[in-house]
């Protein structure tokens, strides 16, 4: 998993509002990315649904909020529109930009082992350089966690 003051790694995806989503079209400003497991699963909506609750908050502090998931475009549109959710979600359906942020990796659940992304948001500063990792991120506070960082990081 990439570590704090390392550049982002650039990429683009397809994602919904449909589009071409690019992190170098972020450039001068700050970017959540948040990287989760599964479209309309209850923990992943939870999650969403508090990144949504926050997203003019974040958004007043001059950032943007991206969803990213190896679902597919058809998927996040039931998602987002069954939520209404604010922000862009983005499908790595071949997992390639989850491999290059470290997020995807073997997982076990109820005894099965299997391949998959790992919970985790990364905080990208507006030279494209990754200002604050959570690894594992738990959903309870953590929206808050990321707006309290992001307040730290522009004060500064």
């Amino acid at each position: 998993m990439l570590d704090v003051g390392t550049p982002a790694p650039k990429f683009s995806l397809p994602g919904i509002p449909e589009g071409t989503y690019r992190l170098a079209d972020l450039k001068g400003k700050f970017a959540v990315l948040y990287f989760y497991p599964k479209d309309d699963t209850p923990t992943c909506t939870t999650e969403a649904c508090d990144f949504r609750d926050n997203w003019q908050q974040i958004e007043a502090l001059g950032a943007t909020v991206w969803g990213i998931s190896a679902d597919s475009p058809e998927q996040h549109v039931k998602f987002r529109n069954k939520f209404e959710l604010t922000f862009p979600l983005l499908a790595d359906v071949d997992h390639a930009v989850c491999e290059t942020f470290g997020v995807w990796a073997e997982k076990t659940n109820y005894g099965r082992t299997y391949m998959g992304i790992v919970r985790s948001t990364f905080l990208i500063d507006p030279r494209g350089r990754i200002a604050a990792v959570w690894k594992v991120a738990r959903v309870k506070g953590h929206v808050a966690a990321v707006v309290a960082e992001l307040e730290r990081q522009i004060a500064e």
